[in-house]
C-alpha cells in the first residue's frame, strides 16, 4: 500500500487536502508549484494535479512528438 492510499496530504505550500497523485518533486518544482525541497516525491491533490497538467502540457506534447515513430 502506497502513501497516497494511506492518506498523505498535498505537498504544495498552503494546501492541506488529501493527495491523489505522487510525482517527482523536481518535475513539480519545474512546473512552478511550490513544494518543499527536502522531499524526493511530491504528493498533489486533485486541483494541484490539474494545475500541474496544464502547466506541463506543451512539454508533454513535445516529448510525444520526439518518440513518435516516422
Amino acid at each position: 500500500m502506497g502513501r497516497v492510499a494511506k492518506g498523505v496530504k498535498c505537498s504544495v505550500a498552503g494546501c492541506g487536502k488529501e493527495a491523489k497523485r505522487s510525482l517527482s518533486a523536481e518535475k513539480v518544482r519545474m512546473a512552478g508549484l511550490s513544494v518543499s525541497s527536502s522531499e524526493r516525491r511530491a504528493y498533489l491533490c486533485e486541483n494541484h494535479y490539474k494545475e500541474y497538467k496544464k502547466k506541463t502540457k506543451k512539454e508533454r506534447k513535445i516529448e510525444q512528438w520526439r518518440y513518435k515513430s516516422v
